[in-house]
């Protein structure tokens, strides 16, 4: 038996109030791909479907129309579970009547020890899911006392390992933060204060742990408890992240290997740094101009639109830091060019946007005018 273990699409999401709806679509294209060319009997999706639980509409028509290429057209059952940025509610509506179109939904706490099962060429798979959840609703749900995220999934994880059976493999679904794993920016917390890490040890019951939230592919204790990793770059932070999903072969005795499907990008997400003219020259010949861009310009002078100047040659520049400006050996020498007064501000200004210097009778204007407007300030 092989499925594909997927997990934080976002769909939907926004980065620096750029869409990235084109991009995802792009990468899912991808996933239908490997569907196809590996031959596997299910997908899992380990939560985040979308960006934020009331989705925008074209977030909703992208999830429906490949959802339909994967259960209708190709015949692949999906298993999927809501993540800390969806609404299980809403991705769980008509949940009982989507199961026969082969669309599972597992969103309901009260319902975790009810699998969906799959069979595959050797042996049939149990799929269980653990939706998003916090030790509050966990503590109301099944009247136990349980104060942080590590009891409330330990107990849940538990309730599932007292129901499995031997006859076929286990796989759990889980969308939590598992200690030690590694994290990013671009994940949105569970909790403050590391209250949200949770132990993987009572996972190992299982004979794959399809994993959720952590935006980096990784495994934690055993290679199959395992983290997929997001399908696209959400943060300058996940630049060197290798993005794709996860093939996970399963035959009769259990866990037999999982692969790394790599996803290439529409747009590259990356950091350049190094002084405002040399970053324009590279760009002219750079074939990835049109990635998404974190400048840090290195100029320890001033410059005049800077944004402006780049996206002439990198059109989807996001974010610009200025850490030349404030390094510390320059912090004097930027105080004393500060004192220089309005006349010489004034220059730096006329020489950026002309390209050359003030002629002798422009520089007398100016310091005229500057010394007028500085005697009736004086006045008042």
């Amino acid at each position: 038996m092989k499925f594909i273990h997927t997990s934080d699409w976002h769909i939907g999401r926004q980065f620096h109030n750029v869409s990235l709806l084109e991009d995802q679509c792009y990468v899912l294209d991808q996933i239908i791909a490997y569907i196809e060319q590996q031959s596997v009997d299910a997908v899992v999706i380990s939560g985040d479907i979308y960006d934020r639980s009331v989705p925008p509409a074209a977030a909703v028509q992208v999830l429906d129309k490949y959802v339909d290429m994967i259960c209708s057209t190709l015949n692949v059952p999906i298993i999927m579970i809501p993540g800390n940025h969806d609404g299980a509610e809403r991705l769980r509506f008509g949940s009982r009547q989507l199961s026969s179109s082969g669309l599972h939904i597992l969103g309901d706490l009260t319902n975790i020890t009810e699998p969906v099962v799959v069979s595959g060429l050797d042996t049939d798979v149990a799929f269980y899911g653990i939706p998003y959840n916090d030790p509050e609703s966990v503590r109301n749900l099944f009247d136990v006392n349980v104060s942080n995220h590590d009891e409330a999934h330990g107990y849940l994880v538990d309730e599932i390992s007292s129901q499995l059976s031997a006859d076929n493999c286990n796989v759990l679904l889980s969308h939590c933060f598992i200690d030690g794993s590694a994290e990013t920016e671009s994940e949105r917390p569970l909790s403050i204060g590391g209250a949200d890490r949770v132990s993987y040890e009572p996972c190992k019951i299982f004979d794959y742990v399809a994993l959720g939230h952590l935006h980096s592919p990784q495994y934690r204790g055993q290679e199959s408890i395992r983290y997929s990793g997001s399908i696209l770059k959400y943060s300058f932070s996940e630049q060197h992240q290798r993005k794709g999903v996860t093939l996970v072969e399963l035959g009769k005795s259990g866990f037999v290997s999982c692969i790394h499907l790599p996803l290439t990008p529409m747009r590259d997400m990356r950091v350049i740094e190094g002084e405002l003219d040399d970053i324009i020259k590279s760009g002219k010949t750079d074939p990835g101009s049109d990635d998404y861009l974190l400048v840090r310009l290195t100029d320890k002078h001033a410059v005049l639109d800077p944004m402006g100047k780049l996206r002439v040659v990198y059109p989807n520049v996001l974010h610009l830091e200025k850490p030349g400006m404030y390094h510390s050996t320059d912090k004097l020498a930027h105080q004393e060019k500060m004192k220089r007064g309005e006349l010489q501000m004034f220059r730096d200004f006329y020489s950026q946007v002309s390209g050359d210097t003030l002629s002798e009778s422009q520089d007398e204007i100016v310091r005229n005018v500057i010394e007028k407007l500085n005697r009736n300030s004086s006045q008042f």
